[in-house]
């Protein structure tokens, strides 16, 4: 039997997987990403090796080796230099910061001895080698410090606010206590989503939502023209208060799972669905508040409490109505926060239990970084041009 191989990869790549299997994966990994390096210093400059180019913008000053620790174990990169100091390569750098974080926070639940032999095994196996105090506490520093210049970096307009929070354990005190981490999404003039910011607090909910939308403002957050969320405790007075004249969107979605505690029987419960998902698909906002006025009429006899529910509530959903109608698949929920929420969680809970309040902000803000800059680096997520066009 023949087979057809469909493969771009040099044989002089493969034929040492093929004759020592796994254990030269890190030096194949090492070659990989030098030559990624090499040429995006290339780009950086615009110009080849000794290429003469009046496009060209720098010269090419040799290479630093830089030692990173990864599920493989430690491996030795060559890192391309310039001259002036204005390149570093975004093929090392990128998808490395979260990385980076995790350990540090599993690294001081181990300094502080938390589940310390659960922690040093999955700190092991996760960075294929023990860290240190003293490498923690410089490492952290430096982390830090570019994680902060993130989290306070000048924002500018945002048509579009989608805010949410999920929760952390953190230690404090001998206590273990839920962290509110809150999150604030936007749009680039381009409109590419980007995170606008993050802050992780064990405070009172609406005084750290307000401080927190107030930071926002602070930074330069402005042109906001609706601000899709969840109807969050302590939320609601904190967007009032800082957005008082903004339209506000409560997410659809979860307005249908509210709904389905004030459904009297189960029997009616896939028939108090498609009710709502009826208004919610309505061509327009008169349509919807027609069907909304009709459901309300229905249900008063048979689930009373529903019908109030229904007509205090639902009417909150449909402010997306009053925006142009290509928008209004991205602004009727929050769903995107919840996937948000969802890969966070993911690099979180190996974690388990933060140490402090610092640990878990450090770990998701440098998540949430790397998920921003491949954001606003991908397609984009909505057309702004005619953004004022309500049809």
């Amino acid at each position: 039997m023949t087979y057809d191989i469909d493969c771009t990869l040099p044989d002089d790549f493969l034929e040492p997987i093929i004759e020592h299997g796994l254990d030269v994966l890190p030096e194949l990994i090492q070659t990989l990403v030098n030559t990624a390096m090499q040429i995006e210093r290339q780009k950086h400059l615009g110009a080849a090796p000794y290429e003469r180019s009046n496009e060209r913008r720098g010269y090419a000053n040799g290479y630093k080796p830089k030692t990173v620790a990864t599920r493989l174990g430690k491996i030795t990169f060559d890192v391309p230099q310039v001259r002036d100091g204005s390149f570093y390569p975004n093929s090392l750098e990128r998808g490395i910061r979260s990385e980076r974080a995790l350990k540090l926070a599993l690294a001081e639940m181990y300094v502080q001895g938390v589940s310390t032999r659960k922690v040093a095994k999955i700190t092991e196996q996760l960075c294929g080698f023990e860290v240190s105090s003293a490498q923690v506490s410089q490492a952290a520093a430096e982390l830090d410090e570019q994680l902060e210049a993130w989290r306070q970096r000048p924002l500018g307009p945002s048509p579009y606010l989608w805010l949410d929070a999920h929760y952390e354990k953190v230690r404090q005190g001998g206590q273990v206590r839920d962290a509110a981490v809150l999150k604030a999404v936007g749009l680039t003039a381009e409109g590419k989503r980007m995170v606008l910011g993050v802050s992780v607090s064990l405070s009172e909910h609406e005084v750290h939502w307000r401080s927190f939308l107030q930071s926002l403002v602070r930074r330069g957050l402005s042109g906001v023209k609706l601000v899709v969320s969840d109807d969050h405790q302590g939320l609601a007075k904190a967007r009032r208060a800082v957005f008082g004249g903004v339209p506000w969107q409560r997410c659809q979605f979860h307005l249908q799972q509210n709904a389905q505690g004030y459904v009297p029987r189960k029997t009616l419960k896939s028939e108090v669905a498609a009710d709502i998902r009826a208004i919610f698909n309505a061509a327009n906002r008169q349509e919807a508040e027609a069907l909304l006025t009709r459901m309300v009429t229905k249900y008063e006899k048979t689930a009373s409490a529903l019908a109030v529910w229904m007509e205090t509530n639902l009417p909150e959903g449909l402010t997306v109505f009053d925006f142009p109608q290509h928008h209004r698949r991205r602004l009727r929920t929050a769903n995107s926060m919840e996937r948000l929420n969802r890969e966070v969680r993911r690099r979180s809970r190996v974690a388990v239990l933060f140490p402090n309040v610092a640990s878990c902000e450090r770990l998701v803000t440098a998540v949430l970084m790397e998920i921003s800059e491949e954001w606003e680096t991908s397609r984009t997520y909505l057309r702004l041009e005619d953004h004022e066009t309500t049809e």
